[in-house]
């Protein structure tokens, strides 16, 4: 497997520059938006590409998009229930970067890197650094995956498998495609969604020389997320042939609304994609302010279901430490 690095900036893909250029300070995001911002450390650094930023409304320091990404001081404080390891990924035994929890499936932590530093990542205290994979765990990978025939889909994850350069994923993808059992290879991303060029054509070359059915799982939270660059790359990846599905979390003070949750669902089938789940927050140490209970998510989606169609309306659901598949609670 080739890694790529891009010395001569020139060669870089659109989406490679956008990424070197994304803000990582509070401050200069404050005079872009023109709002104060709390200057704080809060151990999980602020990275927003500035595709992202441009569907922000200025001078809102509410707006939906923002909160998702802005650190703010109640990170800090500790919360009862609350863990760096809220879905005990952690302490998964098994060969460098897999995670096997679920009958027929494995996921594959890629990477650490992501395209935009999430609030609320329920993996912001992963160690990546001590799972970074080399050739050599690759390949332990593949003949793990290809010695148990029980396995029939692997999923790609990270950090944000879309963060892997194309040739290195056309490698990843060829690799996956010889193990006869496996039927379906899924990749869940969030890159798109703040760098829609992340859809070039590099990209869908290899989607479409895979022989295995490819699904795309997107993370897309409020329907400001869904602009028309997103919505026409998301119309290229289902014009590839691949199932484009999204998942959201649900998220206080952000789309914890009916009306948005719908408005939500309308959009991602205008571009091709159908809601999937609705995920209620992992309890990960630094993400307590966006909590909404059980009881609120059931009620939006019962609201949900008086006025969409049963397929646009996503299943509520938790992931539950140890248990042989996601708990889903309404749907």
């Amino acid at each position: 497997m080739t890694i790529i690095t891009f010395s001569d900036h020139s060669l870089e893909p659109s989406w490679q520059g956008q990424l070197q250029n994304a803000v990582r300070d509070p401050g200069q995001l404050a005079d872009i938006l023109g709002i104060e911002v709390e200057d704080i450390d809060t151990g999980f650094p602020l990275l927003v590409p500035r595709s992202y930023l441009a569907r922000m409304k200025s001078g809102d320091p509410q707006d939906p998009l923002l909160r998702q990404v802005l650190p703010v001081g109640t990170e800090l404080l500790k919360q009862p229930g609350y863990s760096t390891d809220p879905v005990a990924e952690q302490s998964i035994k098994g060969p460098r970067g897999l995670i096997q929890k679920y009958c027929g499936r494995v996921l594959i932590v890629t990477t650490g890197s992501c395209a935009v530093n999430c609030r609320y990542c329920f993996r912001r205290h992963y160690p990546y650094d001590s799972q970074r994979l080399s050739r050599d765990d690759w390949q332990a990978l593949y003949e793990h995956i290809a010695g148990d025939c029980s396995i029939t889909e692997v999923i790609l994850s990270g950090g944000d498998p879309l963060m892997l350069n194309d040739r290195t994923l056309s490698s990843v993808t060829s690799e996956l495609a010889a193990i006869p059992h496996l039927t379906t290879i899924r990749f869940h991303t969030r890159l798109p969604v703040v760098i829609p060029d992340r859809i070039c054509d590099a990209l869908l070359e290899w989607v479409d020389a895979c022989s295995k059915q490819l699904v795309f799982v997107t993370h897309i939270n409020h329907p400001n997320e869904l602009d028309d660059s997103l919505s026409h790359a998301l119309l290229l990846l289902k014009a590839s042939g691949s199932t484009v599905l999204n998942q959201s979390v649900l998220l206080k003070g952000v789309n914890d609304d009916a009306a948005i949750l719908t408005g939500l669902s309308r959009k991602l089938f205008s571009a091709g994609v159908l809601p999937y789940y609705l995920h209620l927050l992992d309890p990960v140490q630094g993400a307590g302010h966006f909590d909404v209970d059980e009881r609120a998510g059931k009620h939006l989606i019962r609201q949900m279901s008086a006025g969409l169609p049963g397929y646009l309306v996503p299943k509520l659901a938790r992931e539950v430490p140890d248990a042989p598949a996601k708990q889903v609670l309404i749907g």
